[in-house]
């Protein structure tokens, strides 16, 4: 178990940590979530032991193995396969040492040891991982200099994986991988044998990954029990009971103060009105719970719709030095589409998104346009492109060259500057400032065609919710190319498909593309399989019928347990609502509530095993 405890740490004037403590359970997959820039990537390198905390704890147990991706991408002249070899040190060492070795005894204890990890799988589990990650065996055999630094990280990822540490810290795994590698990774990690601390914004990761959710707000950490949708509910109802708490204590003190107004100068009543006053003294406030605000993003819709489609494309093609890259393009874009585009890295998605800007030309083919349509753009390169220099202030005169100050403070405002975060320079700014200042520069006119190439890289889980909202608001069409499947999930009524050199519609949804994905990676078990207990007899796996009678009679069981625990938690809910339950007994209402907390816990716990059984008996009755 890794335990946090008593944490204080500062960066410059900010306090990061102050006395923030937390326990991770030994084997837990926990999700690390809090606003960008809140310390949750100074906590990684305090467990890592680069940084060392003011003061407080972190204990983790002595032979625990930590593995974490190197901020720098890996190079050189080493293949890929042979650099997620290398990275267990131990098989490493062996191999080289079942080489040079001389003494019988110790070749029989090296050999034995190999067999033990299982080192004669290790090219496999190498070569599935790599492969999920976007690399095909010819890919797998070159070297890591012939790649970029995004694709190098990707190996450097698959390194760690291929290592199994028995604490993996995950610093926002899927920033350089592309929606099918995202999808590979979440599925990889959710099985994954041992502790996983996983720093992320992608939803659908934190929801279908993790077990636990530690949360970073007001420099002080908490653990959650369940995923991020549970993590969610149960922080909202625990603000709608802290509400409840402070309104009843609010009562209590204006209750008091009046006895102590009334009858202060009571000679009968004075000691009463001092037991009163004393009461108050010692009534603590109690602390709302309450979530920073984050600034929505700003999609101007066009002021007026142009009649469909605004693209026509009939057989186009498109590339690079008269050599195409993709082509049998026969696609509409009509004045409303919300378009999700999927594909591999690599295989054309920005190609096509330049394409449809009117940033690249046809090679072959038609495609038409109409003449009044503009088009918004925007890519995760333009984010680097900014002049350190120039402030949002300085972007948004020069759209706006007639325009007052005040209605250039104004638009400035409206994208997420306000007052003098306006007047910021560009290289002070973090990335996801950036990031907004660019979608806001795309699409500052009103576009009648947005395109977002990789919005969400910098934005945290408020902000990528904000944007979601925006992007819902926007009236345009609209085109998403995203490895954030929440994203795609809640903004996209239409999925494309570029794969194979051309761009087709694909007939399903995110689940089934995800099991295509799936499906196209699957290969060996990436992981060091158990050895199976030699003494035990191997269990008869009951028939259909008698496993489906087992099912629906837990079902049964089930369903009682939770009306009961639902019964259970509408009476505490009753007597926690009464305002004077504080008042008349707080040693019982503590209890109400503690109570209450482990009910709420039993029933979420016997909801998830009621899905999963209904799940499996469903499945088995089709």
């Amino acid at each position: 178990m890794l335990h946090i405890t008593d944490l204080t740490y500062r960066l410059g004037p900010r306090m990061l940590f102050d006395g923030a403590s937390a326990a991770i359970p030994t084997g837990a997959r926990t999700g690390f979530v809090g606003r960008n820039g809140t310390g949750k990537t100074t906590l990684f390198r305090m467990i890592a032991g680069d940084l060392s905390p003011e003061s407080g704890t972190l204990q983790i147990p002595n032979r625990m193995r930590l593995g974490q991706v190197e901020q720098e991408a890996p190079g050189g002249p080493t293949t890929l396969v042979d650099f997620v070899l290398d990275a267990d040190k131990e098989r490493a060492a062996l191999l080289a040492e079942a080489d040079t070795a001389t003494d019988p005894n110790r070749i029989a204890e090296v050999h034995a040891r190999l067999v033990d990890i299982e080192a004669h799988a290790a090219p496999s589990r190498a070569a599935t991982i790599l492969q999920g990650l976007g690399f095909d065996e010819a890919a797998q055999n070159r070297a890591l200099s012939e790649f970029s630094g995004g694709w190098r990280m990707r190996v450097a990822l698959a390194a760690v994986l291929f290592t199994q540490p028995d604490l993996l810290l995950l610093d926002e795994p899927t920033n350089y991988l592309d929606m099918e590698g995202t999808l590979w990774l979440i599925d990889y990690l959710a099985t994954y044998p041992a502790t996983v601390l996983i720093i992320s914004h992608d939803r659908d990761l934190l929801d279908a990954v993790c077990d636990h959710i530690l949360h970073l707000d007001a420099a002080k950490l908490t653990v959650w029990r369940g995923n991020y949708d549970s993590f969610e509910t149960q922080r909202r109802e625990q603000q709608a009971i802290q509400a409840k708490h402070i309104k009843k204590q609010e009562e209590q003190r204006k209750h008091l103060q009046s006895f102590v107004d009334r009858f202060r100068a009571s000679a009968t009543k004075a000691s009463q009105a001092q037991s009163r006053i004393k009461m108050l003294e010692r009534m603590k406030p109690i602390s709302a719970i309450v979530d920073s605000q984050v600034m929505p993003f700003h999609l101007p819709s066009p002021e007026r719709p142009l009649s469909p489609p605004i693209v026509a494309m009939d057989g186009a093609s498109t590339g690079y030095d008269d050599r195409p890259v993709l082509s049998r393009l026969s696609l509409n874009i009509s004045n409303d589409d919300r378009i999700g585009l999927l594909g591999s890295n690599g295989n054309g998605k920005s190609t096509f998104a330049k394409l449809v800007a009117g940033r690249m030309v046809t090679l072959g083919g038609s495609l038409k346009k109409s003449s009044k349509m503009t088009v918004g753009f925007f890519a995760q390169h333009q984010v680097e492109e900014l002049g350190e220099v120039e402030t949002p202030y300085a972007y948004v005169a020069a759209r706006m060259k007639d325009g007052t100050e005040s209605r250039i403070r104004g638009k400035c405002a409206q994208l997420g500057f306000p007052a003098t975060k306006a007047d910021t320079p560009v290289a002070q700014l973090s990335g996801g400032e950036k990031a907004r200042l660019m979608m806001g520069l795309a699409a500052f006119d009103g576009p009648h065609l947005l395109i977002l190439d990789e919005p969400t890289n910098h934005l945290d889980i408020d902000s990528r919710s904000a944007l979601i909202e925006a992007i819902n608001g926007y009236e345009g069409a609209i085109v998403i190319i995203s490895h954030d499947r929440y994203l795609i999930d809640a903004c996209a009524d239409r999925l494309w498909l570029v794969d194979g050199g051309t761009v087709s519609t694909f007939d399903g949804d995110m689940d089934d593309y995800k099991s295509l994905v799936l499906s196209r990676a699957s290969g060996s078990s990436a992981g060091r399989k158990p050895k199976a207990d030699k003494g035990a007899a191997p269990e008869r796996a009951p028939s259909p019928a008698k496993a489906a009678a087992q099912a629906k009679k837990q079902i049964a069981a089930l369903d009682e347990k939770i009306a009961k625990l639902t019964g259970l938690l509408a009476r505490i809910d009753a007597a926690l609502v009464d305002p004077n339950a504080y008042s008349r007994d707080k040693n019982k209402a503590s209890q109400l509530a503690g109570q209450r907390k482990e009910l709420a816990r039993a029933l979420e716990v016997a909801e998830d095993e009621w899905l999963a059984l209904t799940t499996l008996f469903e499945a088995a009755a089709e």
